[in-house]
């Protein structure tokens, strides 16, 4: 008779294997989030924490400006992440991964949507000419409202 297939999170709570990597994936996780903090605007979001081995934080990036960028700002992130977080840290290496700009979530701004601004203006020169343009003018500042509005 087989066995009835167990809840996934007593497998992570048991002993083995995997437990220690989903300990070691929850420590990364936050590690990731730590240094997009410390290293705040364009350079966080090009980077990810790949691993920690042996006292050293591995760090991926995209390109190897970024890296470099990086590398400028390595001793201090160091001492900091020492402090703060990890007191057995002993070295940060820079690695460039081109494959990681492929799976960096893009942010997401509604390119399709215009301000409440731009329909006064559109609903203003739409007052002003005539014909066909005139009337695309006042569909299109209809809808900006409409969207607004829901």
């Amino acid at each position: 008779m087989k066995k009835p297939p167990q809840d996934l999170s007593q497998l992570l709570h048991q002993s083995g294997k995997l437990p220690d990597l989903a300990e070691k994936a929850e420590l990364l996780l936050y590690l990731d989030q730590h240094v997009k903090q410390m290293l705040a605007g364009p350079v966080a979001e090009q980077l990810k924490v790949a691993n920690l081995r042996q006292g050293v934080l591995v760090i991926e990036t995209t390109t190897s400006a970024w890296a470099a960028r990086i590398n400028f700002q390595k001793t201090k992130l160091l001492t900091q992440l020492q402090t703060e977080t990890l007191p057995m840290l002993t070295a940060i290496e820079v690695k460039v991964n081109p494959g990681l700009a492929l799976y960096t979530p893009k942010s997401k701004v509604p390119q399709h949507q215009l301000s409440a601004v731009a329909a006064e203006h559109l609903e203003a020169l739409a007052e002003h000419v005539e014909g066909s343009l005139g009337e695309k003018l006042k569909r299109l500042a209809a809808l900006a409202s409409r969207n607004r509005q829901s």
